[in-house]
C-alpha cells in the first residue's frame, strides 16, 4: 500500500514538473516574440526616418538605387529617381525639426512588418508632404513606395 502512495505522489511531482516546463517554453517563446516585434518595430522607424533624411537633408540618391523594392525600380525610373532628389535640392533645406508621422503594421501580429511614414516639410516657399512606404525584405528594408505633394498646411 505505501509503494502505491509514494507511486502516485511520484507522478504527480513528474506532472507538476513537467507542466512547469511547458509554461518555461511557451513563456520564453511569446518574450521572444514580443521582443522580436517590439525590436522590428524600432528598426523600422529608425529605417524610415533614415530614408527621410538622406533624401530631404542629404539629398543621397543612392538610397533610392539600393533600397528600391524591385516592383518600385520599376515604377520608378533612374529619370525619375533623378527628378525627385533635383526637387529636394531646388527646395533646399526645410525647417527642422521635421514632423514625421509613424505607422508600423504587421501582416500577422508578429510577422510580415511594413511601415507608413509621412513627413511634413516646411520649406520657405511651399510646404510639402513626404510620404515612404517600406518593407522588410529577405535581408534588409526595402522601400515600396514614396509619394510626394506639394502645398501641405504649415505644420
Amino acid at each position: 500500500m505505501k509503494t502505491m502512495k509514494l507511486s502516485s505522489q511520484s507522478k504527480s511531482g513528474q506532472v507538476l514538473v513537467l507542466v512547469f516546463i511547458v509554461l518555461a517554453i511557451v513563456g520564453g517563446i511569446m518574450w521572444y516574440l514580443y521582443s522580436t516585434r517590439s525590436s522590428t518595430q524600432s528598426d523600422a522607424i529608425r529605417y524610415g526616418h533614415d530614408v527621410i533624411d538622406r533624401l530631404v537633408i542629404k539629398h543621397d540618391r543612392s538610397v533610392l538605387d539600393n533600397d528600391l523594392a524591385a516592383q518600385a525600380k520599376l515604377e520608378m525610373p533612374p529619370s525619375q529617381r533623378d527628378y525627385l532628389i533635383q526637387r529636394f535640392a531646388q527646395f533646399g533645406t526645410p525647417q527642422e525639426p521635421i514632423q514625421i508621422e509613424d505607422n508600423v503594421t504587421f501582416d500577422s501580429y508578429f510577422f510580415s512588418p511594413h511601415a507608413f511614414f509621412t513627413a511634413h516639410l516646411n520649406y520657405p516657399a511651399q510646404g510639402v508632404t513626404l510620404q515612404v512606404a517600406i518593407s522588410q525584405g529577405a535581408t534588409k528594408w526595402l522601400i515600396e513606395n514614396i509619394t510626394m505633394s506639394m502645398g501641405n498646411a504649415p505644420h
